[in-house]
């Protein structure tokens, strides 16, 4: 049987936490950012909770992974679209699962090539400790230790739903 895991009640924490970090770092406006697929339906949410207008923005990183020319080319890659420049802007760069790392390191390089933000905070619903890189998250909402047989799944957007289950 997986293991179901309360999203909403996280994002609730994780959006509390993220004004908290805002406020003390004097930002009124952040840029909100997913990563496709989670990380949008994340972001998108967490827009919500803040009572934000501006729309967030998407980052599909399919062609900024260092393994893209071992497992080639997904095909449900889609465009990135960022609602508004990013030059000197303070983002708040969303993931569903941190995991090696490489994903951020991806969104990273992508984010910089659209322009030099002022400032990235990095919030991820979940954190698996795996690094091979060393990238952490300012906003973690649980962070996790799966054995060798289990497997982690964001579905969504409506509703998100985060299980645990065995492969």
């Amino acid at each position: 049987m997986p293991e179901h895991i309360d999203v909403e009640q996280l994002l609730q924490s994780m959006t509390a936490e993220l004004k908290q970090q805002l406020a003390e770092r004097g930002i009124d406006k952040p840029m909100l950012v997913g990563i496709r697929s989670g990380g949008v339906w994340l972001a998108e949410r967490v827009r919500q909770l803040l009572g934000l207008e501006d729309p967030i923005g998407i980052l599909d990183i399919s062609f900024y992974r260092d393994d893209f020319t071992r497992i080639g080319l997904n095909p449900k890659v889609q465009p990135s679209s960022l609602p508004v420049v990013t030059e000197d802007r303070d983002i708040v760069l969303i993931d569903d699962v941190l995991m090696s790392g490489r994903t951020v390191r991806a969104a990273l390089n992508e984010l910089f090539d659209y322009g030099r933000p002022a400032s990235v905070l990095l919030m991820t619903l979940v954190d698996l400790q795996a690094r091979e890189l060393p990238i952490r998250a300012d906003i973690v909402g649980k962070t996790l230790n799966l054995d060798t047989d289990q497997q982690i799944k964001l579905s969504g957007p409506e509703p998100l739903e985060l299980h645990i289950m065995r492969r």
